[in-house]
């Protein structure tokens, strides 16, 4: 099956060997999105509310630049430094996602690049 690559200017770009999204038929297969606002590549300052909404905007610009959106969504997966932010997690996505919600993830690391708080990568299923 043909791989489409996804790019847009509206999300962070690649730092490394990999791509914004990659597409297969009908599936998107969204990258990882730490808080980084896309024109400065730097982390957004402020609260873990401030970075969680940064990476549902950095996910909805890719999503978007697939031809989809955050309610095409399938499947999300959450890592977080500290769990006990999951609860802030759950209050912003209400706002971000409506129901059916997707499948979901949410995983303690003990680190993630340029020291964010939160990573999120997303599978959207186009119609």
């Amino acid at each position: 099956m043909k791989r489409e690559i996804i790019r847009t200017d509206q999300a962070p770009q690649a730092i490394g060997t990999y791509s914004q999204a990659v597409k297969c038929g009908s599936t998107v297969y969204l990258s990882g999105q730490i808080p980084l606002i896309p024109e400065s590549m730097e982390l957004v300052e402020g609260d873990m509310e401030t970075q969680i909404r940064r990476v549902f905007d950095n996910l909805q610009a890719v999503a978007r630049a697939a031809g989809g959106s955050l309610a095409d969504v399938v499947k999300l997966n959450v890592f977080l430094t500290d769990l006990s932010h999951f609860p802030q997690v759950n209050a912003v996505m209400a706002e971000y996602f409506s129901e059916p919600y997707p499948a979901r993830a949410a995983i303690g690391v003990a680190a993630l690049p340029k020291g964010a708080g939160v990573e999120m990568d997303a599978v959207l299923e186009l119609e």
